[in-house]
């Protein structure tokens, strides 16, 4: 961006609109799916309802280790053994007779209802079962489609796919999921100064925005299909950016004005459509969202670390969430309870760690810092001018668990 701060500030965008252009983005864009085998299904969300292919459970079952009987008791034992799952139920059962059951077998015709084996005793000769309490009609039995009869609606669109809905699918009669197609994402990290290996030495630091992006993106929704280097080059940029098959492109550093920041001449030469030109946040205000097709996108990051990871969850987040099908997460509030100093006009982002519910905002929370967000439970989101103690205050999740209670306060 060029121009005196006064000039850029009023051409940035809000905060919040710039996180609802990206949504609309996302959510404009068409929506592909495919239908993996279940495994592979892992993390996406349903793009049809799942629908049960069959009655669940589709044949009447044992809940329990036990005897099938059928009628009242005390019951003759049958002759021929038990019936064990993964077998087929046998012959019908006649009134006043008992047969050894599995849990998980089929229960015989006839049979009226299930005695778990705690609950009953055999004669001395082994050839009549009495029962030690009531029997009830049904006990014991899951009766056919007592979950979900074929042709139910189990769950709806734009579910996650999560481990327990494979199992779910798998026990509906599923061998493939359709889900909503992850969106391809290609990294691009700027910079001469990048170490990849070692420390830093003689004005060479660590990349850490490599090795974070790619896991990052991917819990956003993304499927990132590779992260490469690119050094201060205008032209190997250009190349990169206009020869990218990716669906989303995410750019890291360049989008400020100064001498290497290279990316807003190239969005310029290849054409691109900028839709979001700074946002009024800190850390992060450079970040930008270009259209540089109908269908493809590029997301610019500022450079600085933790200034990354506010466009990721600014623009990156909403736009990965549309494009991938994922519904908006539900927003909340918590209290601060400490004082958080703001910024005269942008909104801020801190990382804090929840306490007693209230947000506690972490120190080490500078553009180029990760010490903050590396302990965080989320980003707090601090509108100009601060808050004090008990204000309630917009939170931004993160895309994982909270991480152990070992926090910098």
């Amino acid at each position: 961006m060029t121009g005196p701060q006064g000039e850029e500030r009023h051409r940035a965008t809000a905060w919040g609109e710039a996180r609802a252009i990206a949504a609309r983005v996302g959510r404009s864009g068409p929506v592909r799916s495919r239908r993996p085998a279940l495994p592979d299904a892992l993390g996406s969300v349903l793009a049809e309802p799942l629908v049960a292919l069959t009655d669940l459970p589709s044949f009447d079952t044992s809940a329990m280790d036990g005897w099938a009987v059928a009628g009242p008791g005390p019951w003759a034992v049958a002759e021929g053994g038990s019936v064990l799952a993964g077998h087929a139920a046998g012959s019908e059962l006649p009134d006043g007779t008992a047969v050894r059951i599995a849990t998980g077998a089929p229960v015989p015709p006839g049979a009226t209802a299930v005695i778990r084996s705690e609950h009953s005793r055999t004669g001395a000769d082994g050839a009549r079962l009495h029962a030690d309490r009531d029997v009830l009609p049904g006990q014991d039995i899951r009766p056919r489609g007592q979950e979900c009869r074929a042709g139910d609606e189990l769950l709806p669109a734009g579910v996650p796919v999560t481990p327990a809905l494979l199992g779910l699918a798998a026990a509906a009669g599923y061998d493939e999921l359709p889900v909503v197609q992850r969106p391809l994402v290609e990294v691009l990290v700027l910079g001469d100064e990048l170490l990849t290996a070692g420390l830093p030495h003689e004005g060479l630091i660590r990349d850490a925005l490599g090795p974070m992006l790619g896991p990052w993106l991917g819990a956003l929704g993304g499927h990132v299909v590779t992260t490469r280097r690119i050094g201060d080059d205008a032209d190997a940029l250009y190349a990169a950016v206009t020869g990218s098959q990716a669906d989303v492109v995410i750019t890291t550093g360049g989008t400020a004005a100064g001498p290497v920041d290279h990316v807003h001449p190239v969005l310029r030469k290849a054409g691109a459509e900028l839709l979001v030109d700074g946002v009024k946040v800190r850390p992060g205000h450079p970040m930008l969202l270009a259209r540089l097709a109908p269908d493809r996108h590029l997301v610019g990051l500022p450079g600085n670390p933790l200034a990354a990871v506010s466009g990721l969850l600014t623009l990156a987040e909403p736009l990965l969430r549309g494009l991938s099908g994922r519904p908006a997460p539900e927003p909340y509030r918590l209290p601060v309870r400490d004082e958080v100093h703001g910024h005269p006009y942008d909104t801020r982002l801190v990382p804090f760690v929840r306490r007693a519910g209230h947000a506690v905002p972490l120190h080490y929370n500078g553009p180029a810092m990760l010490r903050g967000i590396a302990a965080a439970d989320g980003l707090a989101v601090v509108p100009p001018g601060g808050a004090g103690p008990g204000d309630l205050l917009d939170i931004l999740d993160l895309p994982w668990p909270s991480p152990t209670e070992g926090c910098f306060t």
